[in-house]
């Protein structure tokens, strides 16, 4: 069943009552505080510019434990030899730009629309969100970007104008330390080759409260 969000509140549905796809919720609107009360409990959005802003939470959830990330041998050369400088958080409005550009298999438009920019850049401003980005010779070329919820780091998009340039931002991102998860939301091959696996939304719930 999807649940119409009041305007006048600041309140989500249980999670699991969310539909097959994950669909949980429509309406409302992407203040910080409606954002954060929905990364808090698993839920995010997820829409195009002709849809009203929908919310979904996943019956599984792809996630990455960052001591569990694979690099082939290939990546691990490119992580050593120094190809790539990499930053955090640093020119988050350009990555979130990038991100929303970027051409995607079977996906005519983009789902990051001017909308969600905003929302986004205005978390990052109020230090809810951040960036990763990847630069060879002085210029952008990857990235990504999400959600800071303690210990997790909510992903959100990422881009890649130089092969390997998004892999290196999420592997430099497990390194860090930083995190205890990277909540990748949902799956794709990409993802899967570097060592994501799903878990039960109930788990990554479990895990956020933690």
């Amino acid at each position: 069943m999807v649940f119409r969000l009041p305007d006048d509140e600041l309140v989500f549905p249980n999670p699991e009552l969310a539909d097959p796809d994950g669909l949980l919720a429509v309406g409302g609107d992407l203040s910080i505080a409606r954002l954060l009360l929905a990364y808090e409990n698993g839920i995010f959005p997820w829409f195009s510019d002709d849809d009203p802003i929908c919310w979904y939470a996943p019956h599984e959830r792809c996630v990455i434990f960052p001591e569990k990330v694979k690099l082939s041998k290939s990546m691990a050369k490119v992580m050593s030899n120094g190809i790539f400088s990499i930053t955090w958080n640093t020119v988050f409005d350009q990555v979130i730009a990038h991100c929303a550009g970027a051409k995607r298999k079977d996906q005519p438009g983009t789902w990051i629309t001017a909308q969600m920019q905003e929302a986004y850049i205005a978390l990052n401003r109020a230090g809810y969100a951040a960036s990763v980005e990847v630069w060879k010779d002085g210029i952008l070329v990857g990235g990504l970007y999400g959600v800071l919820m303690g210990g997790v780091f909510c992903g959100e998009s990422m881009f890649s104008l130089l092969s390997n340039a998004s892999k290196a931002a999420l592997i430099w991102l497990c390194r860090t330390s930083r995190f205890k998860l990277i909540d990748c939301q949902l799956p794709n091959d990409h993802l899967m080759s570097l060592g994501a696996e799903m878990i039960p939304g109930r788990v990554y719930q479990g895990l956020l409260r933690s």
